[in-house]
């Protein structure tokens, strides 16, 4: 079975900034790309960033693009997310995934991920 860990939530204030960590524990797997979505309350969860291994490459939603920045270790599957400038619609619970198994152009998409962590809280005061 596979853990994956959330730390590094929190309140910060507007402006501020906040890194999140995930680390995946207990049955070794090899993941092709890892995520982090989020859930505001009352909205449905929605892709924020993803780093595939295989091409070094990043992907973010256009509402975090230039402020947040996702990096990690494949060997480690680490993956964490530096959250600058932060704003109060950033708040919610931002969960990490990883994938065993990636699909070109679906890296924003839930269904591609078999593994999610239980979340951890970010709220972001005015």
């Amino acid at each position: 079975q596979v853990q994956m860990v959330e730390s590094g939530g929190g309140l910060v204030q507007a402006g501020g900034s906040m890194r999140l960590s995930c680390a995946a524990s207990g049955r070794t797997f090899s993941s092709c790309a890892m995520g982090w979505f989020r859930q505001a309350p009352g909205k449905e969860r929605e892709f924020v960033a993803a780093r595939r291994w295989s091409t070094s490459t990043s992907s973010y939603a256009d509402s975090v693009k230039g402020r947040f920045t996702i990096s990690g270790d494949n060997s480690q599957n680490t993956v964490y997310l530096q959250m600058n400038s932060l704003k109060p619609e950033d708040t919610a619970v931002y969960y990490c995934a990883a994938s065993r198994i990636c699909y070109t152009g679906s890296d924003y998409q839930p269904n591609m991920y078999h593994y999610w962590g239980q979340g951890t809280q970010v709220t972001v005061s005015s």
